[in-house]
């Protein structure tokens, strides 16, 4: 990788957004949003954006990444209107913001519109699971940002009723996830269909060798941002494990659950097939619990988190992707029901609770077939973590190997395309959960129609 600038201090305990070159339309829809001072992220990557550099950014999730670059691109689109004149049928886009999941493409654009609700911007999310006529409707309006996933991207690509030629701005948002998640190929594709001369920014959660390669072959000496040390969790969350026989995790579950009076409860699996199991064994233990996984529809998953937002659903279970970019005001617990076979995916998970500085609890569930995967995640964040057995649970050598072996067989295969979903807000208040339950449940063609301002 070229020269770099390492991360410029902006940190001063009485900077407010006005102190960052935003223009009085947009603090006026940050204040009424609630939200007065910026994050450490926002305060060092607005002003990197703004100067027109190519920026990679790394912080823990629930830092505020999504409004450091959705600040400074309204601000450089609203001050410059300028757009060529073109032959094709399509409206050219001004700014791309690639997403790993679904969800998170709806949720970025939503705060792209509350952000820019007094700029003359229009906006659009363009994601797999809802038809794709709408979309190309709206797509031969003007779209000044568009926010999308890679897969129904090339969609639109591949049917030509989309116009990528004058994109002035590229965003990789949760470009570790990305990667993971095998979706290489298609940025590569992506990429090659842009202008040369634009600018990029590479926002990541945990750093790895992938988002290096990555990182060297797109950005052109760009200035580096990380707040926190790389890939280690959050100081508000509390994270213990309790060491169970396999065949014994979910009446521990229960038992938590009931013990302690457990509420919005957000819980991980490793396969589609054991957030279905564990959904109706919970429903059998009369605990009100929903899965959302790849499999499910678009408009059963919309459905399962509006209830779990607004606390009419107590549970709700999630693999590791469709769990991707939820975010819940104040949510208090996460569960690793399965430990994940990619010690990053714990960071990414528990960084579901303790978001911008609420506290919450991750508690992970180990038999001894998960030991090893315990060691992984202790090694990447660099610290043992607490544990205990709760009489009656087990947690010895009476596990049963052949139980996590026959959950391997209904472990999905990597495909070319896997299942997208979703990441939110980087601070939420009641104000806006109130009215992100609204939004769920519209229509999906409206999420993902283009707004006008």
């Amino acid at each position: 990788m070229p020269p770099v600038a390492t991360g410029r201090c902006y940190l001063r305990s009485s900077m407010s957004f006005s102190h960052l070159g935003l223009s009085n339309e947009i603090i006026r829809a940050v204040t009424e949003l609630g939200y007065t001072k910026p994050t450490p992220i926002q305060m060092q990557a607005i002003p990197a954006v703004l100067s027109g550099r190519d920026l990679l950014a790394g912080a823990q999730t629930g830092t505020g990444k999504t409004a450091s670059f959705t600040l400074p691109l309204l601000q450089k689109l609203s001050s410059d209107k300028s757009v060529k004149s073109t032959s094709n049928e399509y409206s050219p886009i001004r700014a791309l913001i690639l997403t790993p999941t679904r969800e998170l493409a709806a949720q970025v654009e939503l705060s792209v519109r509350e952000y820019g609700k007094y700029l003359k911007l229009n906006t659009m999310a363009m994601f797999g699971g809802v038809s794709i006529n709408p979309q190309k409707r709206l797509l031969k309006g003007r779209v000044d940002i568009l926010v999308a996933t890679p897969g129904r991207l090339l969609d639109h690509v591949q049917q030509g009723t989309v116009n990528l030629s004058q994109i002035e701005f590229l965003v990789l948002d949760e470009a570790d996830r990305m990667l993971d998640m095998g979706f290489i190929r298609d940025i590569r594709r992506i990429l090659s269909l842009l202008p040369k001369h634009r600018q990029n920014l590479l926002f990541f959660a945990t750093f790895s060798d992938k988002i290096k390669a990555l990182a060297t072959g797109l950005l052109d000496r760009p200035e580096i941002i990380e707040v926190a040390r790389r890939n280690i969790t959050a100081d508000t969350v509390t994270q213990k494990v309790y060491k169970v026989d396999h065949d014994r995790k979910c009446q521990l579950l229960v038992n938590l659950i009931r013990q302690n009076n457990w509420y919005q409860v957000l819980v991980f699996t490793r396969t589609k097939y054991g957030a279905d199991r564990l959904v109706r064994q919970l429903t059998q233990e009369r605990i009100q619990a929903l899965a959302i996984h790849g499999n499910k529809s678009q408009s059963a998953r919309t459905h399962a988190l509006a209830k779990f937002k607004n606390d009419s659903l107590q549970v709700l279970v999630a693999t590791d992707i469709a769990a991707r970019g939820l975010d819940i005001s104040e949510l208090p617990h996460v569960v690793n029901y399965d430990l994940p076979y990619v010690p990053e995916d714990y960071v990414h998970r528990i960084g579901r609770t303790g978001r911008a500085g609420a506290s919450g609890k991750a508690v992970s569930f180990v038999c001894v077939d998960e030991y090893h995967l315990l060691a992984d995640i202790e090694k990447l964040i660099e610290q043992q973590l607490p544990f205990e057995v709760v009489t009656g649970f087990g947690g010895n050598s009476h596990t049963q190997p052949e139980q996590i072996s026959d959950e391997r067989k209904h472990r999905p295969k990597r495909s070319k395309r896997p299942a997208r979903t979703a990441k939110p807000l980087p601070q939420t208040s009641a104000k806006q959960s109130a009215r992100r339950t609204v939004t769920s449940g519209k229509k999906s063609d409206a999420r993902s129609g283009a707004s006008r301002h």
